[in-house]
């Protein structure tokens, strides 16, 4: 099989160009390939699980495709980036649906509770969260914030959140308006709730990194 550095996952959900395309254009230097191909994942040097959908039509299009072991396999051995879904399907629960995920991590996907929710001003926030909001990066200083300053906006589109076991591999949260994980790592993976493919240059720099990571 021809040689392929970065495959991004498609299980028939997500937003598979805009990823594909920022990712062509911070890394230029690398093959990319969308792939449903089992074999293609287990081949590729790193991996890409964008999201976009609900976490039950994601975990039964996984097993549908037969792209569940690849998936974890490669969660398990190589670099590894998941993005919304991608975060949230390396758990072992979610509300949503009231499926279970992959268990890759411990904890929970938790939906926001639309009578907690309203700004300083006491004004209503709505579900979804949606649009800019801040990151603020967690715990030690990690390779995949390289350049990227604390406290930058990411774009968002989520009605549920994740809530690790172990604070250890929480690396970064944002605000809505309690503090909530929306970045996960734990040896080769790293996950985020916000979408990098949408966060403009500090997006753009966020996939540089991951391209270019070694952990």
């Amino acid at each position: 099989m021809k040689k392929i550095d970065i495959a991004i996952v498609d299980y028939g959900m997500g937003n598979l160009r805009s990823v594909s395309k920022a990712i062509e254009h911070v890394a230029s230097d690398k093959s990319v390939l969308v792939t449903s191909n089992p074999e293609a994942i287990h081949a590729a040097g790193r991996v890409v699980f964008p999201g976009q959908g609900a976490m039950p039509e994601c975990m039964q299009e996984l097993d549908e495709r037969g792209l569940h072991e690849a998936v974890v396999g490669a969660a398990k051995t190589k670099p590894f980036l998941g993005v919304c879904i991608g975060l949230q399907m390396l758990f072992d629960y979610s509300e949503e649906g009231g499926v279970k995920g992959l268990g890759l991590l411990k904890g929970s996907v938790e939906k926001f509770m639309l009578e907690n929710l309203s700004d300083a001003t006491g004004a209503k926030l709505k579900v979804p969260h949606m649009g800019w909001n801040q990151v603020y990066q967690h715990g030690e200083p990690h390779p995949m914030w390289q350049g990227i300053t604390n406290g930058e906006r990411f774009y968002f589109v989520h009605s549920y959140y994740v809530n690790p076991k172990d604070e250890a591999c929480s690396m970064g949260y944002s605000e809505y308006p309690n503090q909530f994980t929306c970045a996960v790592a734990r040896d080769n993976i790293f996950a985020v709730q916000f979408h990098p493919e949408k966060s403009a240059q500090a997006g753009l720099q966020f996939l540089s990194n991951f391209a270019n990571w070694k952990p």
